[in-house]
């Protein structure tokens, strides 16, 4: 992302503003990598932690993933400058063998674990990361690249739950360039990361194009503001769909999940949509549900659901789970082992009456 103009550093009024959502907790873990933004958190939240009447204990967490050697004279360096700010700091390593395939998404994976690990040994519930408007910018239109829908494209939130931790991100509207300024203010130096310049990867490829991006108009700002028009209309879409759950969901012995087939045909399309994927996430037994495998199942049982009732059957297996129409109603219900399947049942295999 090219550095805004006359990037200005966070004073402290500003830092209390940013801040402020997290003053009143007991404890709060900060996410340390020992790069420009989270070596500005750790800054501004010791100047925090001196000044304001309330706020929380903190410890600051860096994880050595073992990819590169310089990582733990990194991790040295975070706890040299914890300790000179007052606060506590641990370093967590990424033990054993790593993906040939992948590499980026299960060292995020392991990070938030060990760092969920370290969290709970503090005995915080909260956490937080140095994420910019800068990486907000860049998930957005890696979330454009893969085709996701509203709850992709709203991208990262403020405040996130991760299991028992609450996942704070401070700075999300803070462009990068302003971290940057506020380390020079304070004479505070920093860590690079070759893999965040490393083309193998595709945050650094974004990177590469931001300037021709800018000029045609995608802006940090602007796509971040996407993000949270995204957001509102995510919002205001699970509400409808947990109106429709409550109006139109109803148990059936072994687990099941039965709706009205006409009154779902008669839904939104996007909250149909979800209503499906709830039921399917709720009973099935293997995991998540794909959004293009839900979208290709509602449009084929959609076919289906005009026909009266009684006069159409639909069967189909999906991450663990059988939806199935009969009698007017369509159940989701969970999938018999995989073993034990009909032959020509399979996943996503489907029977039309």
């Amino acid at each position: 992302m090219p550095a805004a103009e006359a990037a200005l550093p966070i004073d402290a009024s500003e830092a209390a503003r940013l801040f402020a959502p997290l003053a009143g907790l007991p404890r709060l873990v900060l996410a340390v990598s020992g790069g420009p933004d989270s070596t500005a958190l750790l800054v501004l939240a010791a100047e925090q932690r001196r000044v304001a009447p309330r706020f929380p204990d903190l410890l600051a967490v860096t994880v050595d993933h073992r990819l590169r050697p310089e990582a733990a004279a990194e991790a040295e360096a975070v706890a040299g400058l914890a300790a000179g700010l007052g606060v506590s700091h641990s370093t967590r390593a990424w033990i054993g063998d790593k993906p040939a395939t992948g590499l980026m998404a299960a060292a995020r994976a392991v990070r938030y674990g060990l760092i969920a690990d370290a969290a709970a040994a503090f005995g915080a519930f909260d956490v937080a990361t140095a994420h910019t408007l800068d990486d907000q910018a860049e998930t957005v239109l890696l979330r454009l690249a893969a085709g996701s829908g509203p709850a992709g494209l709203a991208a990262m939130r403020a405040v996130e739950r991760r299991g028992a931790i609450h996942l704070h991100r401070p700075f999300l509207a803070v462009a990068k360039a302003r971290l940057v300024a506020t380390l020079a203010d304070r004479q505070v130096a920093w860590s690079g990361d070759p893999s965040n310049a490393d083309p193998r990867f595709a945050r650094p490829r974004l990177r590469a194009a931001w300037a021709a991006l800018a000029r045609e108009g995608l802006t940090a700002d602007r796509l971040a503001r996407l993000a949270a028009r995204q957001a509102r209309a995510e919002a205001a879409l699970e509400a409808a769909t947990d109106a429709a759950e409550a109006t139109l969901s109803g148990a059936a012995p072994g687990g099941v999940i039965r709706l009205p087939a006409a009154a779902l045909a008669a839904l939104p399309a996007e909250i149909g949509l979800r209503l499906l994927g709830r039921a399917i996430g709720r009973v099935g037994t293997e995991g998540p549900v794909e959004l293009a495998k839900l979208e290709r199942l509602q449009e084929s049982l959609w076919h289906v659901l005009p026909a009266p009732p009684g006069g159409g059957t639909y069967r189909r297996t999906l991450a663990g789970a059988v939806i199935s129409l009969t009698q007017g109603a369509v159940s989701i219900g969970p999938a018999p082992p995989r073993r034990a399947r009909k032959a020509g049942v399979k996943e996503g295999a489907r029977e039309f009456g």
